[in-house]
């Protein structure tokens, strides 16, 4: 699962005992080394269902870790784009990789903002939003907040976009990796502080869908075709486009 040069177990156990904050400042020097980055594959299948959704001025990377977001608004966005995560250590290491990747030639501006995702300090400034990777850090009591904060920075008709992969088969192997690391996190939680907030259970896509139409948003769902379908014909990861109504 990890490259030679990603994470040793020794740090990946001072990571999970440390604040959610904390432990990703500690892993993000690594973090494009571990299996916790998004893959390009999604990435690139994400650019090509949203392109022919705009044109876009300005886009914001909710929690944006070491950056993969924003290298996609700046494939879609033709002024600016921000990314925003409340790790220093994730921000740094974004800001690092970013002058190491070619960038878009005449592509828009690129900034680099610490805050936390449940207080955005943006107001109608966005027209395009996108997370990938990051809902696992909120508990579901949060998501009507920071739905809401997505919300507050979009303008009027802004997009908020992000992958949804399929829920893994019921008894699959799959199912009960989850299954079991949700509950060892769980436990983990109750015994120790600070808390370190990561689960994979926790965003069932129907929950998802209501709390984003109670936060002002119109919502489609869009298979990404280039990542395939399920042996029923489903498909393995839709994209969510919510539109900011008014």
């Amino acid at each position: 699962m990890f490259t030679p040069s990603g994470p040793t177990f020794r740090e990946l156990a001072v990571q999970a005992l440390s604040s959610t904050e904390h432990g990703y400042d500690l892993l993000a020097p690594k973090f494009d080394e571990t299996p916790f980055r998004t893959s390009e594959r999604l990435l690139d299948a994400v650019v090509h269902a949203v392109r022919p959704l705009g044109p876009f001025s300005s886009g914001l990377d909710v929690c944006c870790g070491t950056g993969a977001g924003v290298g996609v608004l700046s494939q879609l966005c033709e002024d600016r784009v921000t990314g925003v995560d409340f790790s220093a250590g994730m921000l740094a290491e974004a800001r690092r990789s970013a002058g190491t990747r070619p960038g878009v030639p005449g592509g828009p501006a690129v900034s680099w903002v610490r805050a936390d995702a449940r207080a955005l300090p943006f107001e109608r400034a966005f027209d395009l939003a996108v997370s990938f990777g990051a809902f696992g850090h909120f508990l579901p009591r949060e998501r009507p907040l920071l739905f809401g904060q997505v919300h507050k920075a979009l303008r009027p008709g802004g997009r908020f976009v992000f992958p949804v992969p399929a829920p893994p088969r019921i008894g699959s192997r799959l199912y009960w990796t989850l299954w079991g690391f949700d509950t060892a996190m769980r436990v983990r939680n109750l015994l120790w502080r600070p808390r370190f907030v990561m689960y994979y259970r926790t965003w069932r896509l129907p929950d998802v869908l209501a709390d984003l139409g109670r936060a002002g948003f119109s919502v489609e769902l869009d298979p990404l075709k280039e990542l395939g379908r399920r042996a029923d014909g489903s498909p393995r990861c839709r994209l969510v486009i919510a539109t900011r109504r008014g």
